[in-house]
């Protein structure tokens, strides 16, 4: 018989919790320098615990990965600078 994915345990407390234990709480009012000492560990004040997420845009990572800026970015140190495009056919109405 198999365990459902939701029942698992493992790596439960590496991903982002809305709630917080007391002890998460107070370590934290600790950092914000909030929790004065001798105070009782009841009642306590709310603790913002947001989840920070950076991503970077597709075309971006694509193009860190593929070692080509993206466009937009500033040319690295030391880049020839980027060249015109080639002329052709002038651009103008389609079909005439």
């Amino acid at each position: 018989m198999s365990l459902d994915k939701s029942l698992k345990s493992q790596g439960a407390l590496a991903r982002h919790r809305n709630v917080l234990s007391r002890t998460e709480r107070v370590s934290a009012l600790k950092e914000e320098e909030r929790w004065p000492e001798g105070r009782t560990v009841f009642g306590l004040p709310k603790v913002a615990h947001r989840k920070v997420v950076t991503k970077k845009p597709k075309a971006a990572a694509k193009a860190a990965a593929e070692g080509v800026p993206a466009e937009g970015a500033p040319p690295a140190e030391g880049a020839a600078p980027a060249e015109a495009p080639a002329a052709g056919k002038p651009k103008g109405k389609a079909g005439s």
